[in-house]
């Protein structure tokens, strides 16, 4: 493997860091120290660049000492153009690199190759629903707000919401969030699960919250939705 590139990206990261913007990232994920402070549109630009011809030596990488590196490394998985099969085995082999909601919640959205292949990554994503890990499981939910909330999956969607049982902070985040999305597409079935469901009490409060706190939600469903929360 070359490693050329990897520590080439690296000193170009280095020098596009920035302090401030370091300290306020750092903020938004307790818990990462690796974070240098290169904004989101930057690391988009390096990823496509890489994408085109380099990326096979740098997702063979496994030296990401950087936050941005790791970031870098799901975007281009996103980007490549590959079989199914190789970009599952990408996926697959990033996903234990996922340590916090930023990673994980960029990484979902740039796997825009779902809309082209619903079923076949819905079956990936169910081979995870039944980890402990906090982060495979945002993955999964995340993956769901982005590409299947639609009226195909939406009853499983909600079946599955209902199933989820764990006690990450950042899981029960990621299903209030997605509920709120499927309150927006699908409001009568999410009222009739948001009715009568087996979420824990944060989670239930706090998808009514995300509902309440939306742009595209009535004035009446946010009153109902106030009416609805558990003490």
């Amino acid at each position: 493997m070359d490693n050329n590139i990897v520590y080439k990206v690296r000193e170009e990261l280095i020098s596009l860091s920035d302090e401030k913007y370091r300290d306020f990232h750092k903020n938004l994920c307790p818990g990462v120290e690796n974070i240098l402070g290169v904004r989101l549109p930057i690391l988009r630009k390096i990823s496509k660049n890489l994408a085109k011809d380099n990326y096979i030596d740098y997702l063979n990488n496994k030296d990401l000492k950087y936050y941005e590196e790791i970031m870098i490394k799901g975007l281009i998985i996103g980007y490549i153009k590959v079989d199914n099969d190789t970009r599952f085995n990408y996926i697959k082999n990033f996903i234990p690199y996922i340590d916090n909601w930023a990673v994980c919640d960029s990484f979902c959205n740039n796997l825009k190759f779902t809309n082209k292949n619903m079923n076949k990554v819905w079956n990936f994503l169910m081979t995870y629903l039944s980890s402990s890990n906090e982060f495979e499981l945002r993955f999964v939910i995340v993956m769901i707000l982005n590409y299947f909330l639609t009226e195909e999956f939406i009853d499983d969607v909600l079946n599955i919401f209902n199933n989820i049982h764990h006690e990450g902070y950042y899981v029960k985040m990621a299903v209030a969030w997605a509920i709120s999305f499927a309150y927006i597409h699908f409001p009568q079935k999410t009222l009739e699960f948001l009715k009568n469901n087996n979420l824990d009490k944060f989670t239930y409060n706090k998808s009514l919250q995300k509902i309440i706190e939306s742009n595209r939600v009535s004035k009446d469903d946010k009153d109902l939705m106030r009416s609805m929360k558990v003490k």
